[in-house]
């Protein structure tokens, strides 16, 4: 096939894909057999009052000799023959009589199940939380001012935090497994845009199908899942994983376990600790979420054209560096058409998160805005930075009131360190309901100056981003795990206790829905290759 890179369509321009593509070949339109989209992205730059683009890879068969459509081109960069790679070949030697155990069930934990039981392994699969469905009625319970409930919630249950997010499916890692990772997903329900979308999403009520029709498909090929299971203790013998203890009552052997505990699972940090597993802390970060009117996000990235129904919800992506300090501040799990939601999962603490459907369409824009935190911030042992979390959880639940609302405060207010009405640009979407406060009283002196020195900046790039009324909420405080489960790099093994592999965020080696995933795949691979044997 013939691949053209840096196509650009204007946005408007509604024309069969075939018929450009002839153009941009010089071929007549009956030459085109088939058009594959392999990535779309869109450029909104406008140089020189150039339109809106849709940039599009593409992979195009040809009826005639594709040599021939080449030398017509021949001083085109962005004409080439598609080199297709060949998928790679996993060399089964592990005997299939052992039964592997998967600790959680979120990205890293199901696709590392996933592959487990398509080459044949059976593995056995411990969640801390409810199935999907149980948990999503206890999510929304919790939301309408009903009770916590700590093995079930945001954070813990069937897919993970992900699956209560945007579900965007970007990552920063290149590796080839993305792309089993995405045809899973699609196979499982997702629409098949998200393989080649520059940016793709599923959107939380999509995402409740997938992890069902995954799980579905993990039994089918005999695995077996265990929902409200709690690993309670690791059974360890002269270095190695011997089993497991769930719920504080039943054991399970096993010579080889998959962690994916996922970024929350604090108590779990503190019994790996306790074990003697090697760990140490690592950086993550602090920050509020901020809400704006969609169309003000829109209008800012789009001009003229952000009503139309032709381009998707916009978002954004802003970093502010000061040097001298060694901070910054960045938008992270920016959610067009979402709100924010209560991601609590300990009692007596406030935590908030971003989510939106797969049509982003509430008309409200969120984001975190993050500080960066590091060891010198909370202390250097492996679980200060948990001690550091807890506080100002802690503090943000005292400032709402006591009873899971959240503290919020204008950025006009903010700026000026003050509290005074609730004027607000939009209202407020966190669940079950906010305090107007000072949020300087629930956040670190170093994470309130920098914001205020980084809000007029971003002013700058989105105008009204900054505006007297716009609303932030805090705290937010799980975009990354406070510590890392060290291991080895080739074999994904525990760097002191064989036969365990950390997985995916909670273990410090992902971050986010398709990073943890791909993580969690490699891992099983490895086990499969029987590397250090």
């Amino acid at each position: 096939m013939i691949r053209i890179k840096n196509f650009n369509v204007p946005f408007n321009d509604q024309s069969p894909i075939n018929d450009l593509v002839a153009k941009r070949l010089k071929l007549p339109p009956q030459h085109i057999d088939e058009v594959v989209i392999v990535r779309k992205g869109i450029d909104a730059r406008r140089y020189k009052g150039a339109p809106i683009y849709f940039v599009y890879i593409l992979d195009v068969k040809v009826n005639i000799a594709e040599n021939k459509v080449l030398a017509r081109l021949k001083k085109d960069k962005n004409v080439e023959i598609v080199i297709t790679k060949k998928a790679d070949k996993i060399n089964c030697q592990k005997s299939k009589t052992s039964r592997p155990i998967v600790i959680g069930f979120g990205p890293a934990g199901m696709f590392s199940a996933l592959v487990l039981a398509k080459n044949g392994y059976r593995p056995l699969i411990f969640e801390r939380g409810s199935d999907v469905d149980t948990r999503h009625q206890d999510i929304e319970k919790f939301w309408q001012g009903g009770q916590l409930k700590e093995n079930s919630n945001v954070q813990f249950g069937e897919g993970g935090a992900g699956t209560f997010s945007d579900g965007k499916l970007t990552t920063r890692i290149n590796d080839n497994k993305i792309t089993d990772v995405l045809e899973a997903f699609v196979e499982a329900g997702a629409p098949p845009e998200i393989k080649y979308l520059h940016k793709p999403h599923i959107g939380t009520d999509i995402l409740r199908i997938i992890v069902k029709n995954i799980r579905e498909k993990i039994k089918a090929l005999g695995g077996e899942i265990f929902f409200n299971s709690q690993v309670t203790d690791f059974i360890i013998k002269d270095d190695k994983i011997c089993g497991v203890e769930i719920n504080h009552k039943e054991k399970f052997t096993a010579s080889d376990v998959f962690l994916g505990i996922g970024h929350s699972a604090r108590d779990t940090y503190e019994l790996l600790y306790s074990k003697g597993i090697s760990m140490e802390a690592k950086p993550f970060a602090i920050g509020v979420r901020i809400e704006h009117p969609q169309d003000l996000i829109d209008k800012a990235q789009y001009g003229e054209d952000y009503k139309s129904e032709l381009l998707p919800v916009a978002d954004y992506s802003l970093t502010y560096n000061n040097r001298q300090k060694g901070r910054s501040v960045y938008s992270f799990c920016m959610c067009p058409g979402g709100q924010v939601v209560a991601a609590a999962s300990e009692l007596g603490r406030v935590v908030v998160n971003g989510m939106s459907n797969y049509k982003r369409n509430s008309g409200i824009a969120n984001s975190a805005l993050l500080v960066n935190v590091t060891p010198d911030d909370f202390g250097h042992n492996v679980l200060d930075g948990i001690a550091f979390q807890r506080h100002y959880e802690e503090m943000a639940y005292i400032c709402g009131g006591r009873n899971y609302h959240a503290p919020v405060q204008t950025v006009g207010d903010f700026l000026k360190d003050k509290v005074s009405d609730d004027n607000f640009l939009v209202e407020p979407t966190y669940k079950p309901g906010v305090k107007i406060c000072n949020l300087r009283e629930c956040l670190p002196d170093f994470t309130t100056q920098m914001l205020a020195e980084a809000l007029p900046n971003f002013d700058k790039k989105i105008p009204g981003f900054a505006g007297e009324h716009v609303v932030m909420t805090g705290v937010e405080m799980r975009s990354s795990a406070p510590c890392r489960i060290i291991r080895n790099r080739q074999t994904y093994m525990s760097e002191n206790i064989k036969g365990l592999y950390p997985i995916g965020e909670g273990a410090g080696y992902a971050g986010g829905i398709m990073s943890a995933a791909v993580d969690g795949v490699n891992a099983a691979y490895a086990y499969i290759e029987n590397i250090i044997e």
